[in-house]
């Protein structure tokens, strides 16, 4: 992950390794084949070996039980379903891995994930890469015990893609994001989980996503919407967030000492940082100690003349919020002190332009009923001075921008 320095006013950010996006490809058409592994015998061995000598096509069948993994799968044969016996009935074990690589590795299209755990990896639970057309469905990635900074980083971790569901899936213990998509287009995570990892659900230098239906509780933070320069895929923008469950994201930053996700404060419930077109709605923020909403600018120098670091376009419209707001934690902290003690349920940094350039319109959308609380920092200007700080209470005065229409994937079965 790349650094970012956290201000007072701004949180650290999430960034992966670079990537490249590759074009969409329909699968080849091919016969339909089920394999079925069986229970008797080496089913670690067994299961590779299927994965490998996979065709398009195939349906792979795991039986129900926990098996013992050593070494991380792998799959690269396009339209593929890897099935278990069901979410809580099919356990890959990977307590005994030796390498720090992921359980699961996809690298192929319009693959099918579906009713299996995957436990206790090195590293990343499942990690897909320009794998377009891909469903994550009815899965759990954990890791045993209390959260701890020797986990793996990310759960669920789709990446380089396009059209990527991820439906119905539990992560627990990522000691980075539990969920997370990034520099992908055309993206749903809907119905799922994310409980007890540093971020819970995270879209990072994407477009087009809808991000609903979940819960994302007990993390450090709660749902992330990012976007950072100097990576293939800039300009993260058009991202739904709504009807979520967004609660209890007290848990402590179990991240590894000098990762920069360390930085992020527990307490957090949502944050939109440098990203444009954002609309966030129906949502219940509750019990979320530092802040329910935060909205801010990137904080670190940059070259990439793509890029823009200020948050655009940002509706808040028809949320609750509830309890919380009472023990602010991380950098962020001192600033809280001296508003009274804490923050309001939505804070904005204020940032509105860099170096030595005009202010921008960023377009800040606060559609809630007075009494849910508010604070603009007021920092003015990046490269960020703590000095300029000038709290405001008062709503920015914002034009309403019409909420980006539904995401629909032609490859995804109904939900039922």
């Amino acid at each position: 992950m790349r650094p970012v320095i956290v201000s007072l006013a701004v949180l650290a950010a999430l960034s992966p390794a670079a990537c490249t996006k590759k074009e969409a490809a329909p699968a080849a058409p091919a016969e339909e084949a089920i394999t079925h592994i069986s229970a008797e015998g080496d089913v670690a061995a067994a299961l590779q070996l299927a994965l490998i000598e996979a065709k398009p096509g195939e349906t792979i069948v795991m039986p129900a039980g926990t098996w013992s993994f050593t070494t991380g799968l792998s799959l690269d044969a396009d339209g593929v379903t890897l099935k278990g016996a069901g979410q809580n009935d099919t356990v890959l074990d990977f307590s005994g891995q030796t390498g720090a690589g992921e359980g699961l590795l996809v690298t192929s299209d319009d693959v099918v994930l579906t009713d299996f755990t995957i436990r206790d990896t090195k590293g990343d639970g499942i990690k897909s890469k320009g794998a377009d057309r891909i469903i994550y469905q009815y899965l759990t990635v954990e890791w045993s015990g209390d959260p701890k900074e020797t986990n793996g980083a990310y759960g669920v971790y789709p990446v380089e893609s396009s059209d990527v569901l991820v439906r119905n899936v539990t992560v627990r213990g990522a000691s980075d994001a539990g969920i997370y998509v990034g520099q992908s287009d055309r993206i749903i995570v809907r119905d799922s989980v994310a409980e007890f990892n540093v971020a819970g659900i995270e879209i990072e230098n994407s477009t087009n996503a809808d991000v609903f239906g979940n819960v994302a509780r007990d993390n450090a933070g709660g749902i992330l919407i990012f976007d950072l320069p100097d990576l293939p895929k800039i300009g993260g923008h058009t991202t739904r967030v709504f009807d979520n469950q967004i609660e209890r994201n007290n848990t402590r930053n179990f991240a590894p000492a000098g990762n920069i996700v360390a930085g992020v404060p527990s307490g957090t419930g949502l944050i939109v940082m440098a990203n444009q077109d954002v609309w966030i709605s129906g949502n219940r923020f509750v019990d979320n100690r530092t802040v329910h909403a935060l909205l801010t600018a990137y904080t670190e120098p940059f070259t990439d003349e793509r890029y823009n670091p200020l948050p655009r376009d940002i509706t808040l419209s028809g949320n609750t919020y509830s309890g919380g707001l009472d023990d602010p934690q991380g950098t962020i902290a001192p600033i809280a002190q001296a508003l009274g003690g804490s923050f309001p349920a939505i804070v904005t940094d204020g940032v509105n332009r860099w170096n030595s350039g005009e202010p921008q319109t960023v377009n800040i959308v606060i559609d809630e009923p007075l009494d849910v609380g508010f604070v603009n920092l007021g920092l003015g200007t990046y490269p960020l001075d703590p000095s300029n700080l000038a709290p405001s209470f008062e709503r920015p005065v914002g034009v309403v921008v019409p909420e980006p229409a539904e995401i629909v994937l032609p490859h995804a079965p109904a939900t039922p």
